[in-house]
């Protein structure tokens, strides 16, 4: 018990003055510190426990927080901050077509890049990597702040000279941290492709066909065979044998000028696909992106190179000599064709020559087992003789 009073006399010896005592103990102690006697003994009035006033204290005296980064990976790489709340819980989801306003800055504060009202498909890598992810975490409305890893931006390659392209003004070093101040204006679904009018469709197909170039240039070439299949689903099998679109608008007949562009379009697709594929070793996917083009054009100097290049990658030298004979032949100013060709030539006059030295090298080998078999046994009939 007297453990207990000692541990709060303070409180309990206030708690039990009489008047009196009150004004003998105001004469001796400053009006500011009875002020605060008197406050603490109202608290303890009020609230016997003292352990939950000590935490509300402490929660009143806590000063507001700035609102945390969300680490996106969970390595550092990606983090995102809340500046202003959404005005829906609704978020995007792959293939939908968001609506962004937003500017990114290097660390020096220098911006790199900037757009207003910029219409952006989730997934289909229209803008960095760490940004198409972050969108998908925003709610509509919401303005946020993405800190963005080289991993995920620009890389080790950076931006020497800005693409037409592309949304970024200035160059951008190597392995540059990007930060990003975003707002997600609206979403909306994707739709049926098929819905959409020849205009539309060719307008977003080459829009992503332009995007998978420009990951080509950068030697992300998954990137590219990403942007590539997304633009064929705009631009493939959009036609029918008679000439005939289907759109919003019912059954449209197409003129033969249009026809001819998308067939084009189409054939610029499949090609750069197979180079993209080539570079990832996918040769048998390849040969089916080089053969769409050759279906169609069979006097595609570019497609006969690239499909020369695959049967080369697969051992079938002399298959790519043909192919880029028939290229160089159709295409006499290509430099690159020529040389490939000249390379292949020198490769299979190699590849004989090796192969005749280790058909003499067996056949020799052979003989001199011929011999060694003959002369055994002339060696047993001497021994059994003597």
């Amino acid at each position: 018990m007297d453990a207990e009073k000692s541990s709060s006399s303070s409180f309990e010896d206030l708690s039990n003055l009489n008047e009196q005592e009150r004004a003998e103990l105001a004469s001796s102690v400053p009006e500011a510190t009875l002020s605060t006697v008197t406050a603490q003994e109202q608290t303890q009035q009020q609230r016997p426990d003292d352990e939950v006033s000590d935490k509300e204290v402490t929660k009143a005296e806590a000063p507001e927080s700035e609102p945390e980064y969300m680490d996106i990976l969970g390595n550092g790489t990606l983090l995102k901050k809340v500046l202003t709340k959404g005005r829906s819980e609704n978020r995007p989801e792959s293939k939908d077509i968001v609506v962004i306003t937003y500017s990114g800055r290097l660390d020096d504060g220098t911006v790199v890049e900037e757009e207003s009202n910029f219409v952006v498909q989730i997934d289909d890598v229209e803008v960095v990597q760490g940004l198409d992810m972050a969108l998908k975490l925003m709610n509509e409305g919401e303005v946020a702040e993405v800190i963005v890893h080289a991993r995920f931006a620009y890389g080790e390659l950076g931006i020497k000279e800005p693409a037409e392209t592309a949304p970024v003004k200035n160059s951008v070093p190597p392995n540059a941290t990007i930060t990003y101040t975003v707002e997600l204006v609206s979403i909306k679904e994707e739709g049926d492709v098929e819905a959409r009018s020849y205009a539309s469709r060719k307008e977003i197909g080459n829009k992503k066909r332009l995007r998978g170039n420009f990951w080509m240039k950068r030697q992300e070439y998954n990137l590219a065979i990403q942007s590539y299949r997304r633009s064929l689903e705009y631009l493939d099998d959009t036609v029918s044998a008679g000439g005939m679109m289907e759109s919003g608008a019912g059954s449209v007949e197409l003129s033969p000028t249009e026809l001819q562009d998308l067939l084009e379009d189409r054939m610029k697709v499949y090609n750069n696909l197979a180079l993209a594929q080539l570079k990832i070793s996918a040769y048998e996917a390849a040969l089916k992106s080089v053969d769409h083009v050759l279906k169609c054009q069979p006097t595609n100097a570019k497609a006969l190179y690239r499909k020369g290049k695959v049967l080369d990658a697969k051992g079938d030298t002399k298959g790519a000599i043909t192919l880029l004979q028939k290229a160089a032949t159709l295409d006499v100013d290509d430099k690159l064709i020529q040389s490939e060709l000249s390379k292949l030539i020198l490769k299979s006059k190699r590849e004989a020559r090796n192969e005749k030295d280790l058909y003499q090298k067996m056949l020799g080998q052979a003989q001199k087992l011929e011999q060694k078999t003959k002369a055994t046994p002339v060696t047993q009939n001497t021994e059994s003789s003597k």
